[in-house]
Protein backbone atom coordinates (compact mmCIF):
# COMPACT_ATOMS: atom_id res chain seq x y z
CA UNK A 1 0.00 0.00 0.00
CA UNK A 2 1.00 3.60 -0.60
CA UNK A 3 0.54 6.73 1.46
CA UNK A 4 0.89 10.18 -0.12
CA UNK A 5 2.07 13.23 1.79
CA UNK A 6 1.68 16.64 0.15
CA UNK A 7 3.36 19.93 0.94
CA UNK A 8 3.98 23.36 -0.56
CA UNK A 9 0.56 24.95 -0.77
CA UNK A 10 -0.08 28.48 0.38
CA UNK A 11 -1.11 32.02 -0.50
CA UNK A 12 0.59 33.90 -3.33
CA UNK A 13 -0.08 37.02 -5.35
CA UNK A 14 -0.95 36.86 -9.05
CA UNK A 15 2.19 36.27 -11.07
CA UNK A 16 3.90 34.52 -8.20
CA UNK A 17 5.19 30.97 -7.90
CA UNK A 18 4.69 27.91 -5.74
CA UNK A 19 6.18 24.44 -5.75
CA UNK A 20 4.15 21.47 -4.57
CA UNK A 21 5.67 18.20 -3.45
CA UNK A 22 4.13 14.79 -2.91
CA UNK A 23 6.04 11.87 -1.46
CA UNK A 24 4.86 8.29 -1.68
CA UNK A 25 5.75 5.76 0.96
CA UNK A 26 4.79 2.27 2.01
CA UNK A 27 5.02 -1.22 0.57
CA UNK A 28 4.61 -1.56 -3.18
CA UNK A 29 6.27 -2.87 -6.30
CA UNK A 30 6.36 0.39 -8.23
CA UNK A 31 4.54 3.68 -8.71
CA UNK A 32 3.90 3.87 -12.43
CA UNK A 33 2.13 7.21 -12.66
CA UNK A 34 1.87 10.26 -10.45
CA UNK A 35 -0.01 13.44 -11.00
CA UNK A 36 -1.77 16.48 -9.71
CA UNK A 37 -5.46 17.30 -9.83
CA UNK A 38 -7.30 20.30 -8.49
CA UNK A 39 -10.77 21.17 -7.33
CA UNK A 40 -12.24 24.62 -6.78
CA UNK A 41 -15.36 25.14 -4.65
CA UNK A 42 -18.46 24.11 -6.55
CA UNK A 43 -16.46 22.59 -9.41
CA UNK A 44 -15.43 19.09 -10.38
CA UNK A 45 -11.96 17.78 -9.78
CA UNK A 46 -9.85 18.25 -12.89
CA UNK A 47 -6.53 17.00 -14.13
CA UNK A 48 -3.60 19.41 -13.93
CA UNK A 49 -0.64 17.28 -14.95
CA UNK A 50 0.58 13.69 -14.90
CA UNK A 51 3.92 11.99 -15.33
CA UNK A 52 4.78 8.32 -15.80
CA UNK A 53 7.87 6.54 -14.60
CA UNK A 54 9.60 6.98 -17.97
CA UNK A 55 9.16 10.75 -17.84
CA UNK A 56 6.33 11.34 -20.30
CA UNK A 57 4.16 14.24 -19.16
CA UNK A 58 0.66 15.44 -19.83
CA UNK A 59 -0.75 18.88 -19.01
CA UNK A 60 -4.09 20.56 -18.99
CA UNK A 61 -4.23 23.28 -21.63
CA UNK A 62 -4.89 25.89 -18.97
CA UNK A 63 -1.49 25.35 -17.33
CA UNK A 64 0.79 24.62 -20.29
CA UNK A 65 3.76 26.94 -20.33
CA UNK A 66 3.27 27.89 -16.69
CA UNK A 67 3.38 24.63 -14.71
CA UNK A 68 6.02 21.91 -14.81
CA UNK A 69 5.60 18.43 -13.38
CA UNK A 70 8.58 16.27 -12.52
CA UNK A 71 9.37 13.24 -10.41
CA UNK A 72 12.23 11.66 -8.57
CA UNK A 73 11.72 7.94 -9.02
CA UNK A 74 14.28 7.04 -6.38
CA UNK A 75 12.35 9.08 -3.81
CA UNK A 76 8.88 8.24 -5.15
CA UNK A 77 8.18 11.95 -5.15
CA UNK A 78 6.35 14.13 -7.65
CA UNK A 79 6.68 17.91 -7.90
CA UNK A 80 4.61 20.63 -9.47
CA UNK A 81 6.36 23.90 -10.16
CA UNK A 82 3.73 26.58 -10.67
CA UNK A 83 4.78 29.89 -12.21
CA UNK A 84 2.81 32.92 -13.38
CA UNK A 85 -0.04 31.97 -11.10
CA UNK A 86 -3.49 33.36 -11.79
CA UNK A 87 -6.50 33.77 -9.51
CA UNK A 88 -8.25 31.02 -11.47
CA UNK A 89 -5.55 28.61 -10.29
CA UNK A 90 -7.00 28.86 -6.79
CA UNK A 91 -8.09 25.39 -5.71
CA UNK A 92 -7.31 22.44 -3.52
CA UNK A 93 -4.57 20.47 -5.25
CA UNK A 94 -4.55 16.70 -4.84
CA UNK A 95 -1.67 14.36 -5.43
CA UNK A 96 -2.49 11.09 -7.17
CA UNK A 97 -0.55 7.89 -7.66
CA UNK A 98 -1.24 4.76 -9.65
CA UNK A 99 0.88 2.00 -8.23
CA UNK A 100 1.49 -1.72 -8.51
CA UNK A 101 1.39 -3.77 -5.32
CA UNK A 102 3.78 -6.52 -4.36
CA UNK A 103 1.22 -8.97 -5.78
CA UNK A 104 1.29 -7.10 -9.12
CA UNK A 105 -2.14 -5.55 -8.79
CA UNK A 106 -2.74 -1.94 -9.80
CA UNK A 107 -4.31 0.55 -7.40
CA UNK A 108 -5.01 4.26 -7.13
CA UNK A 109 -4.21 6.45 -4.14
CA UNK A 110 -5.01 10.09 -3.37
CA UNK A 111 -3.44 12.58 -1.02
CA UNK A 112 -5.47 14.71 1.36
CA UNK A 113 -5.05 17.86 -0.70
CA UNK A 114 -3.25 21.15 -0.19
CA UNK A 115 -4.79 24.60 -0.62
CA UNK A 116 -3.39 26.99 -3.22
CA UNK A 117 -4.77 30.51 -3.12
CA UNK A 118 -3.81 33.17 -5.65
CA UNK A 119 -5.01 36.59 -4.59
CA UNK A 120 -3.84 40.15 -4.23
Amino acid sequence: QVQLVESGGGLVKPGGSLRLSCAGSGSFFSINQMGWYRQAPGKERELVATIIIGGTTNYADSVKGRFTISRDNAKNTVYLQMNSLKPEDTAVYYCHARYVSSLRREYDRWGQGTQVTVSS
